[in-house]
């Protein structure tokens, strides 16, 4: 059982949209052709344009990644900034088509079940963090801290640490008995959350459920990592405090987390945020069909119209 002594009970309903999404991520990385060779060849995304140092990766025409190439130096380790973005795949061949593509090329990997998703994680050479998610919320649930619940708990009712290992064979089994190897993502590939690293838990917590207005899900402190979303499991955005307490932003020229896109479904909501986040104190940039803002400790954000 979690001690709820180490929990901070934070669930609420979400103040967006439903509708609301997350779009292009923008990342800092320092080598074109190393960039690629994990963002493309090993993660499956299409080039779909470049522009000045600007490589623009995705799926099924949509733009998912933005790389800016000529950063300086890699992630700096223990600053704020990005633990991972997360694309989420429609189907599970899809993770197991990531995962061959990786085993190929001898690209370390670290494929976690964590009961509501199937996840692999890998790292650009830069030290960018990416996890590909295969969602599975019909295996079961997120524990509730009120009833002082595990972590997890499959739909049968046992326990579920939501950190074990996948079984690769098993994974790897989708791909049938002739496999027909993919080279690329397919379409309905989509963001769909990210990990920040923060400073301060209960800061995020407040900025990222009560003025971006996501709903509130969990706060562990014990395992110093809060998380909110929208009606469902997993979450869309998470924080966590592992880099600790004196955790800065890098410095300029560094590779890592430019922005994270918010695109939301129509102007009223827009306007909306827009007042909460004025009322907060936060800063607000307008900028050519966007508005830009910054979590407490440095993290940007642009907030987009969705198409």
């Amino acid at each position: 059982m979690i001690d709820t002594s180490v929990q901070t009970v934070v669930k609420s309903k979400p103040i967006l949209p439903l509708s609301t999404t997350l779009g292009p991520v923008h990342l800092a990385v320092t080598d074109r052709t190393k960039a690629l060779a994990i963002w493309q060849d090993v993660v499956g995304l299409d080039l779909i344009a470049e522009r000045g140092n600007a490589l623009f990766l995705g799926a099924g025409g949509t733009v998912l990644i933005v790389l800016e190439t000529g950063a300086i130096r890699p992630v700096v380790p223990r600053s704020i900034g990005l633990y991972h973005v997360a694309i989420h795949v429609p189907k599970r061949v899809d993770l197991a088509q990531m995962a061959v593509r990786a085993l190929q090329r001898n690209v370390r990997i670290s494929p976690t079940d964590h009961l509501v998703s199937e996840a692999i994680y890998l790292w650009d050479f830069d030290g960018n963090g990416i996890e590909i998610t295969f969602e599975t919320p019909w295996r079961g649930t997120l524990g509730d801290p009120e009833k002082g619940e595990t972590y997890a708990i499959a739909a049968d009712g046992k326990p579920h640490s939501g950190r074990e290992a996948i079984d690769l064979d098993d994974l790897l089994g989708e791909l049938g008995p002739s496999p027909v190897l993919a080279a690329r993502m397919p379409a309905g590939t989509r963001i769909g959350h990210i990990h920040l690293h923060v400073n301060d838990l209960d800061i995020a917590m407040t900025f990222y459920r009560d003025v971006i207005g996501f709903a509130g899900f969990l706060l562990i402190n014990s395992f110093g990592m809060g998380d909110v979303g929208l009606d469902y499991m997993p979450h869309t955005v998470a924080f966590n405090i592992w880099s600790g307490p004196n955790a800065a932003l890098p410095s300029a020229g560094s590779a890592g987390l430019r922005w994270f896109t918010l695109s939301l479904p129509d102007e009223a909501t827009r306007d909306d945020l827009l007042e909460r986040l004025a009322k907060a104190g936060a800063p607000i940039e307008e900028l050519d069909g966007s508005m830009e803002t910054q979590d407490p400790f440095g993290n940007r954000l642009r907030l987009t119209l969705a198409n």
